[in-house]
């Protein structure tokens, strides 16, 4: 066997880790109100009650789905006195999450498709 072939077949694992991981991400997104407290969390950090109201959820259901997106390691939290502060990890995410709003408004109104 060559070291080329070799060379790709050792990056199998890896590629199938990656896609793996990137369904993950996109099952956590496919929840609308987890979608929503990602939109909110990408115009800037800010705590449950703030998310709370953006996203118009019951207090502790935002808390369960902020508690899944910590855990999958979306969110990130720091602690401002008593209030718990929520932000995104990366800016990856807030684009991942403006394309997918882009494609729902391109569908809602009839746009055309771009690049």
């Amino acid at each position: 066997m060559s070291s080329h072939h070799a060379g790709a077949h050792a990056s199998q694992p890896q590629d199938e880790r990656r896609l793996e991981v990137a369904a993950g991400v996109l099952v956590l997104l496919a929840d609308r109100t987890r979608l929503a407290l990602l939109e909110q969390l990408g115009r800037g950090e800010a705590d449950v009650t703030t998310l709370t109201e953006a996203c118009g959820a019951p207090r502790p259901s935002v808390s369960q789905h902020l508690a899944k997106l910590r855990l999958a390691g979306l969110v990130t939290t720091r602690k401002d006195g008593r209030r718990v502060v929520y932000s995104l990890r990366h800016g990856h995410l807030r684009r991942l999450v403006e394309e997918a709003l882009n494609v729902a408004d391109h569908q809602i109104g009839g746009l055309p498709p771009h690049d």
